[in-house]
């Protein structure tokens, strides 16, 4: 079964840090990119980083560029998203994606003070 679970969201103040994961299980992860993508309430889902199958590959959504780092470990079947200096406007639900196809239950992020 082909499976993917975030973790690593909450309530974190603005200018602070949290890192999320995703483990993927039931395909060999190494063989594909992967994505985060973040809904705001009210809004559409926007992507927010890619990363290629190997991690040679990583772009960003220009809201995020030089806060948020996208990276994998393929050993772990697990792909993370490091976000740093948040801002309120960051709060959303963050989903990990295989290809747009396969997604995860999102988690919860929220920053306010």
């Amino acid at each position: 079964q082909v499976k993917l679970v975030e973790s690593g969201g909450g309530l974190v103040q603005p200018g602070g840090s949290l890192r999320l994961s995703c483990v993927a299980s039931g395909f060999t992860f190494s063989s594909y990119a992967m994505s985060w993508y973040r809904q705001a309430p009210g809004a559409e889902r926007e992507l927010v980083a890619f990363i290629s199958s190997v991690g040679g590959t990583t772009t960003y959504a220009d809201s995020v560029k030089g806060r948020f780092t996208i990276s994998r470990e393929n050993a772990r079947n697990t792909v993370y998203l490091q976000m740093n200096s948040l801002k309120p406007e960051d709060t959303a639900v963050y989903y990990c994606a295989r290809g747009g196809v396969i997604w995860g239950k999102g988690t919860l992020v929220t920053v306010s003070s």
